[in-house]
C-alpha cells in the first residue's frame, strides 16, 4: 500500500515542477524581441557595428570623363595631337572638409634623369581652390597664374610658350604611365611662381589630409 502510494506523488511532484520551470521560461507579453536584442552579441550590438561602419565618410577621389584609370591616355592629350593637344578633365569628390587647397600633380612614373628620385613632370598646379570640384578639359597653357587663383607649371615653363599641362610624349617602346595626384592641404601655399616640384613637395609635407590619384598609361 505505500508503494502504491509513493509512485503517484512522484509523479504529481514531478508535474508541479515542470509547471513551474514552463512559467519561469514564458517571456511577458511583447517582451521577447526587445529582451533579446539587449544581450551582448545580439542584434542591438550587430545593429550598432553595421551603422558606425555605415558612418565612415566615403573616400577621396579623383576621376575623369577624359579616361578610366587603369585605361590608355587618348591621343587628343598627348603629343601626338601636336599643337592641338589639351589637358584632360579632373573631377573630384568627398575631399576632407579641413581642405584649405588642392595640389595637382601630373608626371612620369618611368623615367628616372640622373637615376633621381624625382621622375618627369609634366603638370603642377597648387592652391587651387578648396571649393572646387574640377579642372575642366583644355585649361589655358599660356599662364601660370589661373582665374581662380592657383598656379601652374610643367617643370619647363617657357618651352613653346606652355606653361600649364605638357602633353606626355614618350620614347617608342613599352608603355609608360602617367599618374595624375590629387593631394588635398590644409593650407595655401606661398609659393612664387617659379617653385619646383621639389619645393611644392617640400611645402606640403606635413599638411596632406588626402590623397587620389589617376594612372593612365600610353605608348607611341
Amino acid at each position: 500500500m505505500q508503494i502504491k502510494m509513493f509512485v503517484p506523488l512522484t509523479a504529481l511532484a514531478f508535474l508541479l515542477t515542470g509547471v513551474a520551470t514552463g512559467a519561469q521560461q514564458i517571456p511577458p507579453a511583447g517582451g521577447n524581441a526587445f529582451g533579446r536584442a539587449s544581450q551582448p552579441g545580439g542584434g542591438a550590438q550587430g545593429s550598432g557595428q553595421g551603422a558606425a561602419r555605415a558612418q565612415q565618410p566615403p573616400p577621396f577621389t579623383v576621376m575623369s570623363t577624359s579616361m578610366a584609370d587603369g585605361s590608355f591616355l587618348a591621343v587628343k592629350y598627348t603629343c601626338t595631337a601636336g599643337p592641338a593637344a589639351v589637358s584632360p578633365e579632373l573631377h573630384w569628390m568627398n575631399p576632407p572638409r579641413e581642405t584649405a587647397s588642392f595640389v595637382l600633380i601630373v608626371h612620369d612614373m618611368e623615367p628616372r634623369p640622373h637615376k633621381g628620385i624625382d621622375d618627369i613632370l609634366h603638370w603642377m598646379v597648387w592652391n587651387i581652390a578648396p571649393t572646387a570640384t574640377q579642372l575642366p578639359e583644355a585649361v589655358p597653357t599660356n599662364t601660370q597664374q589661373l582665374p581662380d587663383g592657383s598656379v601652374q607649371t610643367n617643370g619647363n615653363p617657357g618651352q613653346g610658350g606652355n606653361v600649364g599641362y605638357r602633353p606626355p610624349c614618350p620614347p617608342a617602346g613599352p608603355s609608360h604611365h602617367y599618374a595624375f595626384e590629387l593631394f588635398s592641404i590644409d593650407q595655401r601655399l606661398d609659393l612664387p611662381e617659379t617653385a619646383t616640384r621639389t619645393d611644392v613637395m617640400k611645402a606640403i609635407d606635413g599638411h596632406i589630409l588626402a590623397h587620389a590619384a589617376l594612372i593612365a598609361p600610353y605608348h607611341q
